[in-house]
């Protein structure tokens, strides 16, 4: 059997898969906090801060990630690393930026969980591919997928449970029960088109 050549991503490529898919998560988060939705890892809990404290989204996703660079320096390398960081932080700035760039009067809830959801995941995905998370439980749920082959979108899925269960006193029950569907959706969409061997290019 012929050997398998992984090849590596161009620069240019992992820049563009990088701007896209943080503008990706960004748009998401601004419709999900226009309707009081969650999503799960560090970005759901960035989400429940501001509705909380009335602090916008990005900083507090920024600042919540900070811890998370010491495991991915030892675990998944300077490459990886560097990377993510510029990727958390540029979700943070596109964050603060797209409430500007778009004005949303109204979305019908449900509507606003299937898209922030599909958003939020094909962003994630083309991340994920080119070896970049989004900092917290991304992170980790790369570095259990790489080393102990612990599918990420599993792993994560668990983790958000957790946290719905935490948002529970926080936002209205039907805005919480939308909210675990569009987990659900985001987390299926990294766990069937991101495998171990099905998409082998590298960064």
């Amino acid at each position: 059997m012929a050997e398998v050549v992984q090849e590596r991503h161009k620069l240019y490529e992992d820049v563009m898969a990088m701007t896209l898919g943080t503008l990706f998560v960004s748009l998401g988060m601004l419709i999900y906090s226009k309707t009081v939705l969650l999503v799960g890892s560090t970005a759901g809990l960035s989400l429940l801060l501001s509705y909380v404290t009335g602090y916008g989204f990005g900083i507090s996703f920024f600042l919540l990630n900070l811890p998370f660079y010491v495991l991915a320096i030892k675990r998944m390398g300077w490459p990886f690393t560097i990377r993510t960081f510029v990727a958390v932080g540029l979700v943070a700035v596109f964050s603060r930026l797209t409430t500007g760039w778009i004005d949303i009067s109204h979305i019908d809830p449900v509507y606003a969980t299937v898209i922030g959801a599909g958003l939020t995941g094909t962003g994630l995905l083309m991340l994920f591919r080119h070896r970049t998370g989004l900092g917290g439980i991304n992170i980790l749920a790369l570095y259990l997928q790489e080393h102990w082959k612990i599918r990420a979108g599993y792993f994560q899925l668990a983790v958000d449970t957790l946290i719905m269960l935490g948002a529970f006193f926080v936002i209205p029950a039907n805005r919480l029960a939308l909210s675990i569907l569009g987990i659900v959706i985001v987390n299926i969409i990294i766990a069937i088109n991101h495998k171990p061997g099905r998409y082998m290019a590298l960064s």
